[in-house]
């Protein structure tokens, strides 16, 4: 339990105490979707001062991300009132809320369905004990671990992450 903990204490966002350099042995896997989404998302709260909308076509285009895929994609962050769809010539699809105000953990929970699903009992029937030491000792404090530290990594915070390492990656020769 402890080293877990230990090991997403080491993780730093500046402004969330999150080092995320730092490489885990044994890193979650966050499926293509949750990735993507993730990836459109920060490319949105990027543009987000602008106001205008973004569709899918032109995050695809900027991102390498299939059309359909992100279409799917964005189908899953609407209906979790994360982006709102905008008709029209200038449609496209804005953030619902400001990227201050939306986390990590609402985006993930919202296209990994599977990785938020509580773990369901196993050696209940037989061995209760033991059910409950893993449940509360272990499933428990994985699922905690993981809500809070993703809670505290905004949009705001992953936008200003890849805008400053954008900035750290053009080199001028005079």
């Amino acid at each position: 339990m402890r080293s877990f903990t230990k090991q997403i204490e080491k993780m730093m966002i500046p402004s969330t105490g999150i080092d995320c350099r730092k490489d885990l042995r044994h890193a979650m896997r966050i499926s293509s979707k949750g990735r993507y989404g993730l990836a459109a998302l920060i490319t949105m709260a990027q543009n987000y001062a602008n106001g205008a909308c973004m569709t899918v076509i032109s995050l695809s285009e900027r991102l390498g991300i299939s059309k359909i895929y992100l279409e799917q994609v964005f189908a899953l962050l609407k209906k979790a009132e994360l982006v709102n769809a905008v008709k029209g010539a200038q449609g496209g699809y804005r953030l619902a809320r400001p990227p201050e105000q939306i986390n990590a953990f609402e985006i993930l929970s919202a296209l990994e369905l599977s990785l938020f699903e509580k773990t369901v009992p196993s050696v209940a029937h037989k061995a209760e004990n033991i059910e409950t030491a893993m449940q509360d000792c272990v499933f428990s404090v994985l699922d905690n671990a993981l809500e809070e530290t993703l809670a505290r990594i905004t949009l705001a915070d992953l936008s200003a992450e890849a805008e400053k390492r954008a900035k750290a990656g053009y080199m001028f020769y005079i």
